[in-house]
């Protein structure tokens, strides 16, 4: 069937929209320190048949929720005030910034999100009790979240791995971040607070991908 006028149109403005003379643009979001939790850690942690109360939508059906946990690693100083992303997951993980890690003293590597083997352990008091996690800490691998679409405009795939420019003041190219695409996604760059802050990048912010 042909495309109507207005399908080329919003296809037209879609394509203009995201890429600039130089490459095919991105925004950022930065990322804080955050738990996924499974459904039996959470009522550890917050009572028996207790379950995640919402705070904010996020993309793929992800939300931020109320509940607010601390995390303890080897050198026992607590960082407090860590928020439960929901919905609960299948395996619990924290994620943190390389100077969390550095605070809590443990020796948490940079990985995906899921990607747990041989992780960081880590502890997590809730206000009904306590956890502790084996393996389960990470610092989370910079990514970019896509859709279908966006990933064919882009000219890349799932998996794949690319460079980032940021043409601030800091004049920043991130490597090896690693494309994510999932119909449920929104378009967008993960980094840390680490990197945000060294780099004087804000969500928001826009970067430029370049293979």
């Amino acid at each position: 069937m042909d495309q109507s006028i207005e399908e080329i149109t919003r296809a037209v403005l879609e394509v203009l929209g995201k890429q600039s003379e130089h490459g095919f643009t991105v925004p950022v979001g930065v990322s804080a320190r955050h738990i996924h939790l499974t459904q039996e850690d959470v009522e550890k942690l917050f009572g028996e048949g207790y379950h995640l109360t919402k705070k904010k939508e996020l993309m793929g059906g992800q939300f931020a929720s109320n509940e607010l946990v601390t995390i303890v690693g080897l050198k026992l100083r607590p960082i407090e005030n860590v928020r439960i992303l929901g919905p609960v997951r299948s395996k619990s993980q924290v994620e943190i910034s390389a100077t969390d890690a550095r605070t809590l003293g443990i020796n948490a590597p940079v990985r995906l999100s899921g990607h747990l083997e041989g992780s960081a352990p880590i502890a997590i008091a809730g206000p009904k009790g306590v956890i502790y996690l084996e393996e389960g800490c990470i610092v989370a691998a910079r990514h970019i979240h896509m859709t279908p679409r966006d990933a064919e405009l882009a000219g890349v795939k799932q998996g794949d791995v690319v460079s980032v420019k940021f043409d601030n003041e800091r004049g920043t190219i991130f490597n090896n971040v690693v494309i994510r695409v999932d119909p449920s996604f929104s378009l967008e760059m993960h980094i840390d607070t680490d990197e945000a802050n060294a780099c004087r990048i804000k969500t928001g912010d826009v970067g430029v991908i370049v293979k």
